[in-house]
């Protein structure tokens, strides 16, 4: 595995690749991986020839309160497990080359980033769709592969790729959970032992929304107050959001008749937490 540094180098390599007529899997990270990540490399490492994992701590995707400081961070841990699921090149580029001194341009999605996370974090998905765009522009993947988890984040994206024109497959991978239904992040690390079986609540919650769906209910709000006593019940949990929106607009939906995303955000503690399912159409 080659451990790449420098952006130049990275696009150098990159063409390097592309004119090599090499498919380039690619699957951009944080770091601090966990099983969560290793399945999308997986994922990804079976469908190309030349597999890119990036990991960067994206300093303009988090607010002036949020947790960049203490985000966990760990390079040597996260090289030896890319290099175990069979990366070809991790890019860990360092800040001040992604962001130079007098860095002033910026990508903006203006539809699908302001509900749900966007509502709370209104500068979060800037900094995503910019770190993105930056990221696909050095790396020149064939595809890139996304989680569930941050479902929002998925659907913002693939609205760049489409209004931009990127020559960028992107593919959404399902969600890994733990074996009690939490779903695999970074910041489950912050949770005390109390809040992280609190934070089940989350699943539970929407475990009993689809099972409600199933068994007939069509109607948000009975669904959605599921979800908020689930949350209430506990004492260390707190609601951002539950919202049930159409996949396609990202709206609010009343009644379910079409496909929509169940999704969720609650602070336990210190921690942010989201979670989501997908009710399809075809499971009405």
């Amino acid at each position: 595995m080659r451990l790449v540094h420098g952006v130049k180098e990275m696009q150098t390599i990159s063409r390097g690749l592309r004119e090599g007529g090499r498919k380039v899997g690619f699957v951009p990270t944080m770091g601090y991986l966990h099983d969560g990540h290793l399945s999308l490399i997986r994922l990804a490492r079976g469908m190309c020839d030349t597999l890119v994992v990036s990991v960067f701590v994206n300093p303009t995707q988090f607010g002036p309160s949020e947790d960049f400081a203490r985000y966990p961070r760990d390079l040597e841990r996260d090289k030896r497990l890319c290099e175990s699921e069979g990366t070809d090149i991790l890019f860990a580029p360092e800040t001040s080359d992604m962001y130079p001194e007098d860095f002033s341009t910026y990508v903006v999605e203006e539809k699908l980033s302001l509900p749900l996370c966007g509502r709370s974090r209104p500068t979060h998905f800037r900094g995503v769709t910019t770190v993105v765009a930056k990221l696909f522009n050095i790396v020149q993947p064939t595809f890139a592969v996304f989680g569930q988890k941050d479902a929002q984040q998925a659907f913002v994206i693939k609205r760049m790729v489409r209004d931009l024109n990127f020559d960028v497959e992107i593919i959404v991978a399902p969600i890994v959970r733990e074996k009690d239904g939490l779903a695999m992040s970074s910041r489950n690390r912050y949770l005390s032992p109390k809040e992280r079986k609190e934070a089940t609540a989350i699943f539970r919650a929407l475990s009993r929304v689809r099972q409600m769906v199933q068994e007939g209910e069509r109607r948000a709000l009975p669904l959605i107050k599921v979800i908020r006593d689930e949350i209430v019940r506990t004492e260390t949990g707190q609601l951002d959001y539950a919202e049930i929106v159409d996949t396609k607009t990202l709206s609010p939906v009343e009644v379910i008749d079409d496909d929509v995303l169940v999704a969720v955000a609650a602070w336990f503690g210190d921690a942010r937490l989201i979670d989501n399912i997908i009710i399809r159409k075809d499971e009405l």
